[in-house]
């Protein structure tokens, strides 16, 4: 092409370039129609929907039960992969048990009956009635351990990891909500049995090293680990340990809870072993559920901004996305331009989900617009000028900025890139959850503040046993949902000289953190 040529064509592109602007800023091309900041409920719900990331579609007739769409599904396949991956180094073997688990098996354990006034029931098949009713499962407990007492005869036999993975349950929740709360929603769960208590405390430390690696390290999402209160923790559990993350919203949501079972289903479930002295002794149990549904919900709202999902490398479906830039009238020079395209796609490897969006229907500003919703980590746009100087524009979800970039060196410069997208994600929530705790020393002080502030607050209280429940229930009445999360797993703060229970008033034997819930 000669110089004179080449002059016109890259007039004639500024200048379609030009109108594709203005198009972009005069057409919204996605649904969301309020700042994250302003709303975030709102935000959230648009972000979800098809106007959205088209995460979810509610029109299923179902209260409480959503069909998943594929993006969506795609995000969560990784995150269970990335679980299932560091279970597996921990000794941990799958299995997959039956949806339906019978009503004699819920109810052996009597705390864990409690489950009851939310299971659904299976009672006819056909037109036949039932002579047992069938519960779906609400969770795993009651399914697993009889299988666990035919399974498990000899110390040898410990410690007995096993996890199911890709599975849902389902409970009737009274409020519904994609990703906080549903009906059905998916699940994964680990059941553990040891031959001391000491060991069955270790495995709760070591799936609190999972969480820490797979949704702070590799996931970017923050989170306190909380010892919950005696009146909070999983039904049937001796203690529950939950960690807690913070929503836009300032509500707490748990991604993860782990739970030290004692011997309180080994007993009604008969789970024995044979020690080495002769003598018969019941397994002590764990169980560890990390929420997918949760953290799928956290990836939305804490990384996201008024541009829809921003998504870390680990997960995100797409890692780069090609945006030739081609225009009517001028289909030589695209079909040169979608050349281009695909031989950068095959020189950037397998390892790369790379993706060319080559329809034609919608300007390239459009889809500027539709991979920033969804959470794209890196885009590249092509047109003739790029082709003809062998370079590529660059532009990175985490930052407005474009750069350019020549062929050669655009395989190690994308590597580079997706680096400082996480590197840059994880400063933005380290930011986001630095100063995310204020403390109070009254009543008064916690109303004011509740009212007021978005995240933790820190007071004295009474005592996280049975014993601190009323204070717990007037807590939350009296603030309109302040829940009482527990005290720090990791370093608890100690209680100082003189400080009173800001409900009783009695002498505080624990610093509690007090927030809003989902």
């Amino acid at each position: 092409m000669n110089k004179d040529n080449k002059d016109k064509q890259e007039k004639s592109e500024k200048q379609d370039n030009q109108k594709n602007n203005k198009r972009k800023h005069n057409k919204k091309s996605t649904g969301i129609t309020v700042k994250k900041a302003d709303n975030f409920s709102e935000w959230y719900t648009q972000v979800c929907l098809q106007q959205g990331a088209n995460l979810v579609d509610l029109r299923y007739g179902v209260q409480g039960f959503v069909v998943h769409m594929p993006y969506a599904m795609k995000i969560i396949r990784r995150i269970y992969d990335l679980l299932d991956e560091e279970l597996e180094k921990d000794g941990h073997e799958p299995f997959l048990f039956p949806t339906v688990i019978p009503k004699a098996n819920l109810m052996k354990e009597q705390e864990h009956a409690g489950f009851v006034p939310d299971v659904y029931w299976v009672t006819t098949a056909g037109t036949e009635k039932l002579d047992k009713p069938l519960a779906l499962r609400p969770t795993g407990e009651t399914a697993l351990y009889p299988m666990y007492s035919l399974w498990i005869r000899s110390y040898k036999d410990l410690p007995f990891k096993r996890y199911q993975t890709r599975i849902t349950v389902y409970r009737n929740e009274k409020t519904t909500r994609p990703f906080l709360r549903g009906r059905e929603f998916m699940f994964f769960e680990s059941h553990d049995v040891f031959r001391t208590h000491k060991n069955a405390l270790k495995q709760i430390k070591t799936d609190m090293k999972i969480m820490d690696k797979v949704v702070w390290k590799t996931l970017k999402l923050p989170f306190i680990f909380f010892k919950r209160p005696k009146w909070d923790k999983f039904l049937g559990a001796e203690d529950t340990f939950a960690s807690d993350t913070l929503m836009p919203d300032g509500k707490r949501n748990q991604m993860s809870s782990t739970h030290d079972l004692a011997h309180n289903f080994a007993k009604p479930f008969n789970v024995k072993f044979k020690d080495n002295d002769g003598e018969d002794k019941y397994g002590w149990q764990t169980c560890f559920g990390p929420g997918i549904y949760r953290i799928m919900a956290s990836l939305i709202g804490i990384l996201g901004d008024d541009q829809g999902l921003i998504l870390p490398t680990a997960v995100a479906p797409i890692h780069v996305v090609i945006i030739p830039i081609m225009f009517k009238g001028k289909e030589d020079l695209g079909k040169d331009i979608l050349n281009y395209c695909q031989d950068i796609k095959k020189s950037l490897g397998k390892k790369l989900n790379v993706f060319i969006d080559d329809s034609i229907d919608e300007s390239p500003g459009f889809k500027y617009n539709k991979y920033e919703m969804l959470g794209v980590p890196v885009r590249l746009e092509i047109g003739g000028r790029e082709m003809n100087e062998n370079k590529i524009t660059l532009a990175r979800r985490t930052s407005k900025e474009k750069v350019k970039v020549s062929l050669h060196d655009l395989k190690n410069e994308i590597k580079k890139q997706l680096k400082l997208v996480d590197n840059e994600i994880e400063a933005k929530s380290s930011e986001y959850f630095k100063d995310n705790t204020k403390e109070a020393e009254t009543f008064d002080e916690v109303k004011k503040i509740i009212e007021e502030y978005r995240g933790f607050i820190k007071v004295p209280f009474c005592s996280i046993g049975f014993d601190g429940e009323k204070c717990a229930d007037v807590l939350k009445a009296e603030t309109f949902g302040g829940y009482v999360s527990g005290i720090k797993y990791k370093k608890p703060e100690k209680v100082k000289k003189g400080q009173k229970c800001v409900v009783c008033g009695k002498k505080a034997k624990h610093i509690v953190y007090v927030c809003k819930s989902y």
